[in-house]
C-alpha cells in the first residue's frame, strides 16, 4: 500500500500545485502584515518543486535505485514543471509570473537534489540516505 501512495504522491502533488496555481495568490491564506506574506509567498518557490523532486526520487525507489541518469531525469521533470507552472501563472488573473521565479524553482530543485542524491550515495545526511534505502529495499522485494 505504501508504495502505491509513494508512486501516487508526484502526480497527486502536480494537480494541487496547478490547482493553487489557478487561484489568486491570497485565496488560501493571507498573513495580516503584507511584506511577511509577499515574502513567505515568494520563497515557497525555492521549495515547492524541490518537494516535487523529492516526491519523485521517492517514487522512483518503488521501482530501482536512484542513478546519476535518473537524478538528472527527475531534475528536468521536475525544472519543467516549474517552468510550466509559471507559464500557467502568466494567464491567470491576479497571479504574476517572472523569470527569477523560474530561476528559485530550479534552485529549489538543484538543493534537492544535491541533498537526496548525496544522501543516497552515503556522501551526506547519513540518516536520510539510510530511510532512503530502507524505502527501496522495502518497495523491491
Amino acid at each position: 500500500m505504501l508504495k502505491i501512495l509513494f508512486r501516487l504522491f508526484p502526480f497527486i502533488y502536480i494537480v494541487a500545485v496547478w490547482v493553487m496555481s489557478s487561484m489568486p495568490d491570497d485565496a488560501v491564506v493571507e498573513l495580516p502584515d503584507s511584506n511577511w506574506d509577499a515574502g513567505i509567498k515568494e520563497s515557497l518557490h525555492l521549495i515547492e518543486f524541490g518537494i516535487l523532486y523529492v516526491l519523485f526520487v521517492l517514487a522512483l525507489l518503488t521501482f530501482k535505485g536512484l542513478t546519476r541518469k535518473w537524478n538528472i531525469v527527475l531534475m528536468i521533470i521536475a525544472s519543467l514543471y516549474g517552468i510550466t507552472d509559471e507559464i500557467h501563472q502568466s494567464f491567470v488573473p491576479s497571479r504574476s509570473s517572472s523569470m527569477i521565479d523560474v530561476v528559485k524553482d530550479i534552485t529549489g530543485v538543484l538543493v534537492a537534489s544535491w541533498i537526496m542524491y548525496g544522501a543516497y550515495h552515503k556522501k551526506r545526511f547519513l540518516k536520510l540516505g539510510k530511510l532512503l534505502r530502507k524505502i527501496e529495499d522495502a518497495s523491491t522485494r
